[in-house]
C-alpha cells in the first residue's frame, strides 16, 4: 500500500488513497499473506484447509492496510487487522474469497455467516479506515 500510494500521487500528480488486504494464517508462517488474490484464485478455500489438515494452530488474521499519500509527500500507511481462526470446513454463502473458511470466536460464526452490515462492524477494513480518518481529521 505504501508504495503504490507513493507511485499513482507521483503519477497523478494528486492526494490518493490505496488499500490491500489479505489472510494471514501462522501454521504456515503467514501465508499467504500478500499473494491472497493469487492463493484464492489458484488453491481457494479447500486447498488452504487441505493445507492445513490435521494442523492444531489456526490462528489466522486477516489485514487491511490504507496507504495515503500526497505530491511530494511521504506515504502514510494504517493497518487494521482482525482476529481469528481457520475453520475445518467452509460454512456460509455470505461475503466472498475466504471469508467461509475465516472463523471468529467472539462473534461464533464464519465470515461467511455474516451479514455486510455485521462484518462492518468489527472488519479489518474498518479498522484501518477508522485510523485513516482519525489520522486525516487531525491534518491541518
Amino acid at each position: 500500500a505504501e508504495f503504490g500510494a507513493k507511485y499513482a500521487s507521483h503519477k497523478l500528480n494528486r492526494p490518493v488513497i490505496v488499500e490491500d488486504a489479505g489472510l494471514f494464517i501462522r501454521a504456515l508462517k503467514w501465508f499467504p499473506g500478500t499473494y491472497s488474490h493469487y492463493v484464492q484464485d489458484t488453491l481457494g478455500n479447500q486447498g488452504i484447509l487441505k493445507l492445513l489438515n490435521n494442523v492444531p494452530d489456526r490462528y489466522a488474521e486477516f489485514r487491511s492496510v490504507i496507504g495515503y499519500c500526497a505530491p511530494n509527500s511521504e506515504p502514510k500507511t494504517f493497518l487494521g487487522k482482525v482476529e481469528g481462526e481457520i475453520s475445518v470446513e467452509e460454512k456460509g454463502d455470505l461475503g466472498f474469497a475466504f471469508d467461509p473458511i475465516f472463523y471468529v470466536p467472539s462473534e461464533g460464526k464464519t465470515f461467511g455467516e455474516l451479514t455486510t452490515e455485521e462484518k462492518n462492524q468489527f472488519s479489518h477494513r474498518k479498522n484501518s479506515l477508522k485510523k485513516f480518518i482519525e489520522w486525516y481529521a487531525a491534518q491541518d
